[in-house]
């Protein structure tokens, strides 16, 4: 009986191919359009987190506190209050942590011959690589020998290579210009990849002194990374941490502290917060076509109702219950609607992929979006389908067959 129902609803539909593709592709649109933004939302989100990840393992990055004036804050680091004292005083002996990097960053315009760019200067401690999980592609990293030393030495991202030297090009052993002032270059740093809106590729690292005291003019830092012994200990380091700092800034026990602490574990909790609220934008966007497409179904078959109102009476008066009539028209929107989402998911899954090879983007198309787009396709064929369906099964069988 339902088989027989389904090569009946297909047959109607071929009868008229031209308004059924029309009608299709409306949900085929749709669904496309799910799949594509869910998979471009949930790569963003992986892309996020597999980044956050890399900022190295169990560490807590401690930030400058910020400016008040009255009821006022001005944000996170409007205050300079890190210095090399507390780098000296968190890296006495300490059971919970194990070392601790430190980096000031600042603009630059960077040259090498005739090209030049601008690029983020950044002033770390000889330990920052194995701290913040960086690597070294070509020649090497600076020492602490050199730090103290105050070298001008440079290990260089990928991005500055590629602005000043060109692509794969090798650039240790060359002298750059960092706002005038000669850099040997050392190093190459692995790629990094790009965090939000920060590339982190495009930076240069140099001795933390050097860029204090030779390049920048400043005796406060920008971030101290603390690496601990384990995520377990997390609390209680933090807790050492602030007990250390406060101690060191001299702050009585009635003033807040100077400083901000923040975990990895903050970081992703941040990350999947924004990428949640990302992927719903890009869902709800996405949802309209969908919802259109629906629209699409629910007018094209109430014309059908109208133009085989005949038809109706007869299937009737010979017998046809009022259910059989909702359920044959029933199936038809849903035939519809399934048609469209079955072409939407393979042309989703291609879009998805062509975007994200074109762009360099991360996609990741789950089978849990690619059944929410299907699943959501059907609904959308039963939610809009229903009333002309409906419709056609209180048709009178006396007044459809006198319609003309």
């Amino acid at each position: 009986m339902l088989w027989e129902m389904l090569q009946v609803a297909w047959d109607s539909l071929m009868a008229n191919k031209l308004r059924s593709v029309l009608t299709t592709l409306g949900v085929l649109i749709g669904v496309a359009a799910v799949i594509t933004m869910l998979a471009i939302g949930q790569g963003a989100r992986e892309q996020q987190l597999q980044l956050i990840q890399q900022m190295g393992a169990n560490v807590v990055l401690v930030f400058p506190g910020q400016f008040r004036r009255g009821a006022v804050g001005f944000g996170m680091g409007s205050v300079q209050t890190l210095t090399m004292r507390d780098i000296e005083a968190l890296s006495k002996s300490n059971a919970l942590i194990v070392q601790v990097a430190a980096e000031v960053r600042r603009g630059a315009q960077v040259v090498y011959r005739q090209k030049n760019t601008s690029t983020s200067v950044v002033g770390v401690t000889a330990n920052y690589p194995v701290v913040r999980a960086y690597k070294v592609e070509k020649g090497r990293f600076f020492t602490e020998q050199e730090d103290l030393a105050n070298a001008r030495v440079a290990v260089l991202g990928q991005t500055v290579v590629a602005n000043l030297f060109g692509e794969n090009a090798n650039p240790v052993g060359k002298t750059i210009r960092i706002n005038g002032i000669p850099f040997k270059v050392i190093g190459v740093l692995a790629k990094k990849g790009a965090l939000g809106p920060m590339d982190l590729d495009d930076q240069i690292m140099i001795p933390l002194r050097t860029a204090m005291y030779r390049l920048f003019g400043t005796e406060y830092l920008n971030t101290i990374s603390v690496q601990i012994v384990r995520n377990e200990f997390v609390t209680a380091a933090m807790q050492e941490i602030e007990r250390i700092l406060r101690r060191s800034h001299r702050l009585p026990p009635n003033k807040p502290s100077d400083f901000v602490m923040r975990t990895q574990a903050e970081w992703e909790q941040l990350a999947e917060q924004t990428s949640r609220l990302f992927i719903i934008l890009l869902l709800s966007i996405a949802s309209v076509s969908l919802i259109v497409g629906g629209i699409g179904i629910m007018n094209i078959m109430l014309v059908s109702v109208a133009e085989r109102t005949r038809e109706i009476g007869i299937r009737k008066a010979i017998g046809a219950k009022p259910s059989d009539i909702q359920l044959q028209f029933l199936l038809e929107a849903v035939v519809l609607s399934l048609v469209g989402g079955g072409l939407g998911i393979f042309f989703g899954i291609a879009a998805s992929y062509a975007i994200g090879k074109v762009a360099g983007w991360t996609v990741i198309v789950s089978p849990i979006s690619v059944i929410l787009a299907f699943g959501f396709a059907a609904a959308v064929g039963i939610f809009f389908g229903y009333y002309p369906a409906r419709k056609a099964a209180k048709l009178e069988p006396v007044e459809a067959l006198r319609y003309e």
